[in-house]
């Protein structure tokens, strides 16, 4: 089957309408003419771009009328058949500041956020204070309820602002207490002394009291300070003790031991020589009270208890038949010098933290060493 030459088939660009196209006067002269239905042949469609097709563009609608856009720009509620607005448009924020300004607001106005002084400004459901009752006539009333818990609220606020002040107070002179130079610090230096204000302790006041009562005969004597080391802030010279009992050479020491010999004497020592010998004691001859110096005076060696007056030594007890009673080791046949040495040892450990006496050591051959020395657990050295 053979096909023969296709005819063209022409067929219009643009609906046959009968609108003038215009003038195409600057359209090329080598533009293509275009046949349409009722176009006269020899016309010419402009170009796109060009300036006449810029100008005029007909665009076949119902009415068959050309599309003219107005200076003021496209009105498109009118062209989608909407009212035009009556006035001109208000935005939000304007609206309600017009709300607030009259007193209309359907919302709380509030002031004063940030501070301690939160209130509404404006709003139908407060009623404004009166200006004759002493307030602001522009600020709300608030309700008896509403201003006790605000009252409330605020008395708490303070005391707890006033609590955390207190605090920081607190730790503020603990800190600058905690730098104070005090005794044994090392902050002190070497050569700083206890503290001492010169008025004589309530301690130190009972513990003469009772001295007293002890039939003690003592004497109190200025204050001995030799450096933080060696030193009685309140020292005493023991003279005397009860039943007549002398103390030669008086001793300077503290009261506390002070009170301790003597409970001991009157107790232990007195009762035992009446026993063993049927006459009481007439003299102590102790050794040494207070001496600033090291235990057993040897170099590098702790302080003493002697160097606070804190201990005594006894080398002799003289009974009122005239006879001396040595401490050291007696002969052999000295069965009451033995029975009544021995109970010096063992009874006065009741009294003492620290006794020491002949067959101890080598540095106590010739006297008794008394001491209330403080020590861990309680516990005590009786040698």
């Amino acid at each position: 089957m053979r096909v023969s030459s296709v005819q063209p088939v022409r067929q219009a660009a643009y609906p046959a309408v009968e609108t003038p196209m215009g003038d195409f006067t600057d359209a090329p002269e080598n533009a293509m003419p275009v046949e349409t239905g009722d176009m006269a042949s020899g016309q010419r469609l402009p170009m796109i771009d060009s300036a006449a097709a810029g100008v005029q563009v007909a665009v076949a609608n119902a009415g068959s009328q050309p599309l003219v856009v107005p200076p003021q720009g496209v009105n498109m509620d009118a062209m989608l058949g909407v009212a035009p607005a009556s006035g001109s448009v208000v935005g939000l924020a304007e609206e309600q500041s017009r709300e607030i300004a009259e007193g209309n607001a359907s919302q709380p106005v509030v002031g004063g956020i940030g501070s301690d002084d939160v209130r509404q400004l404006g709003g139908q459901q407060q009623a404004m204070v009166a200006p004759d009752a002493g307030g602001d006539a522009d600020l709300p009333m608030l309700t008896p309820e509403r201003q006790a818990a605000e009252e409330a609220r605020r008395a708490a606020f303070l005391e707890q602002e006033q609590r955390a002040t207190l605090r920081k107070r607190e730790v503020r002179e603990e800190r600058q207490v905690a730098f104070l130079p005090r005794a044994g610090n090392p902050l002190s230096g070497p050569d700083s002394e206890p503290d001492f204000t010169g008025r004589m302790p309530a301690a130190e006041i009972a513990c003469r009291q009772r001295l007293k009562k002890l039939r003690v005969e003592f004497t109190d004597v200025a204050r001995i300070s030799k450096g933080k080391s060696c030193g009685i802030d309140y020292p005493i010279e023991l003279t005397g003790l009860s039943g007549g009992i002398d103390v030669k050479p008086a001793v300077k020491l503290n009261c506390q031991v002070t009170e301790a010999f003597a409970k001991w004497v009157k107790s232990e020592l007195a009762p035992s020589a009446r026993y063993r010998y049927l006459s009481g004691i007439k003299t102590i001859k102790p050794l040494g009270g207070y001496s600033c110096r090291t235990m057993n005076s040897g170099r590098g060696n702790p302080m003493s208890e002697h160097a606070r007056g804190n201990a005594i030594d006894v080398g002799k007890f003289v009974l009122n038949s005239g006879k001396e009673i040595d401490v050291r080791k007696p002969g052999f046949f000295a069965f009451r010098e033995k029975g009544l040495l021995k109970a010096v040892r063992t009874d006065s450990c009741k009294y003492f933290s620290t006794v020491l006496g002949p067959g101890s050591d080598r540095h106590h051959k010739d006297h008794f060493h008394f001491d209330l020395r403080s020590r861990k657990s309680g516990y005590r050295h009786c040698d």
